[in-house]
């Protein structure tokens, strides 16, 4: 039976091939060639058939890529119905287009700060009155020069207040077109409807204004012993808060930012690295390039707050008045925690307890010493040091009386500090960090301290000083930021072994 079968199905084939012997030679060539014909032909078809396909699917591939890039956010959500309804946490974007930051897993070779970053250079000048005027006297003659206005006449003494008329200087800019590129490109880049959940409505809208309003007027002011301050007024709508101090309108009618020199740039880095951490102690600042000042160089703006003057200019800001002695003092009684109000002659100042700490942890992270060790007492300073020049580092021998300064608070507000003229240093090394700055410091903020141990310390700044464009290109861009961050991720981890060799409770600080 399966003989038979077999025999059934192969015998059309055997008579074909039968039939195509009988043929005479040059027509089975002919059919031959025809059949090799039609293969070939049936083999490139189906060739260029895949290839078809296959780039059909790399365009969808990149559609698919595409539209994920720029649905990219800061955040780990979408935006929720309440907070679009409030406005909470809800920004304009001010870039259409998405850039990705990303990290590497593990760098090969830390950064060397002092192979990269040079110390700052500081002229050996006495801080009296009289270099106090002089160095006022210069910032207002790169007005004039530069403005073009060699007649502009002004009375430098203590108390009284400089106005620059910005039109009468002719600080314009120089064209049309870029007067119209400005007010539609933003320095600060937010591409996303949520900026990092670090920073409030209120911290970008103050960015906003210092990065980018118009300016309107220029002015020198000067406050007790301090040196005067540079302040420019912009425009913008909306009520400010400043205008409710009558004292103080006379300095600033509207919305306000301080200039600083274009050496203090830590007061950004300050800003960004104070939100990062749940401090939130700092006042708004943004680096900003003015055509009229330094060059164009960029220059830290800080958020003009008049409620850190109550009793007015000539009083000066409003200092807490304290010793080291007096300090740690204060620190051992734990004055006003849980509101408890001290005893008359305990000696604890207005501040409360849970301040010092926070403000020893974010001093000890940038290594600033102008608060609680204006002295140097805590490391080897250099010569160019203002510790040095000014002769304090001698006091170290009676330490008790040594006094704090910039210590500061708002009228209003005598529990709680303002870190203020922060100005850190980068290039200090491991084996010469200030721990006097960690002294008697028995607690610290927890929420802090967890963005310290999660190893994200890195990704969260990254993502938050790229706002600030100018201030990011200024650092040298990426390569440049990111040698910052291996300063502060190394006295990060300084910081945590000091935690644990001394046994500092880590606790929740909501007050």
């Amino acid at each position: 039976m399966g003989k038979s079968r077999s025999h059934w199905l192969c015998f059309p084939f055997l008579k074909l091939t039968g039939s195509f012997r009988r043929f005479p030679l040059s027509k089975r060539s002919l059919i031959i060639a025809s059949v090799c014909v039609v293969y070939l032909f049936f083999v490139v078809s189906q060739v260029g058939y895949t290839q078809q396909h296959r780039d059909r699917r790399t365009d969808k591939d990149k559609y698919r890529h595409a539209r994920g890039l720029y649905n990219l956010d800061f955040g780990d959500a979408p935006p929720d119905s309440a907070d679009l309804q409030t406005g909470a946490s809800f920004v304009v974007p001010t870039r259409s287009n998405v850039v990705y930051i990303t990290l590497k897993s593990k760098r090969q070779k830390p950064a060397n700060i002092r192979g990269t970053i040079r110390p700052k250079l500081r002229r050996k000048v006495r801080r009296s009155k009289s270099a106090n005027s002089a160095f006022t006297q210069n910032k207002l003659g790169t007005l004039e020069r530069d403005a073009g206005q060699r007649n502009f006449a002004r009375k430098t003494s203590w108390g009284e207040t400089g106005d620059v008329d910005y039109k009468s200087l002719d600080i314009i800019p120089k064209s049309h077109t870029d007067a119209q590129t400005d007010s539609h490109i933003s320095s600060i880049r937010i591409y996303s409807q949520r900026a990092p959940p670090w920073l409030s409505p209120q911290d970008v809208k103050a960015m906003r204004f210092l990065a980018d309003a118009k300016v309107l007027r220029i002015k020198e002011v000067s406050h007790g012993d301090s040196p005067s301050l540079l302040i420019f007024e912009g425009e913008a709508g909306g009520s400010v808060t400043n205008q409710k101090h009558s004292k103080l309108s006379n300095v600033c009618g509207g919305q306000c930012g301080v200039i600083s020199s274009p050496v203090d740039t830590t007061e950004v880095f300050a800003f960004h690295l104070d939100r990062v951490l749940g401090l939130n102690r700092t006042l708004p600042a943004v680096s900003r390039k003015f055509s009229f000042l330094h060059d164009g160089q960029p220059c830290p703006v800080v958020s003009w707050d008049a409620s850190l003057y109550p009793e007015g200019l000539a009083a000066g800001l409003s200092t807490v008045r304290l010793t080291w002695g007096e300090y740690q003092s204060s620190l051992k009684q734990r004055c006003w925690h849980k509101n408890s109000s001290p005893k008359p002659d305990s000696g604890c100042s207005t501040v409360h307890h849970y301040e010092w700490t926070k403000l020893a942890l974010f001093d000890f992270l940038l290594q600033i010493n102008n608060r609680l060790d204006q002295s140097c007492c805590g490391f080897r300073p250099r010569q160019e040091d203002v510790c040095v020049e000014l002769g304090h580092h001698a006091d170290c021998g009676d330490q008790n009386h040594i006094q704090l300064t910039n210590i500061i608070h708002r009228g209003h507000d005598p529990r709680h500090l303002v870190f203020t003229n922060n100005k850190g240093f980068f290039d200090r090394n491991e084996d010469n960090l200030d721990f006097r700055l960690l002294e008697g410091i028995k607690e610290l903020p927890e929420q802090a301290v967890s963005v310290l141990k999660s190893r994200r310390l890195r990704e969260k700044l990254l993502q938050s000083l790229f706002l600030d464009q100018t201030y990011w290109e200024s650092q040298g861009g990426r390569q440049g930021i990111d040698k910052l961050i291996d300063v502060i991720e190394r006295r990060a981890n300084v910081l945590l072994t000091y935690i644990n060799a001394h046994g500092i409770k880590v606790i929740t600080m909501n007050v």
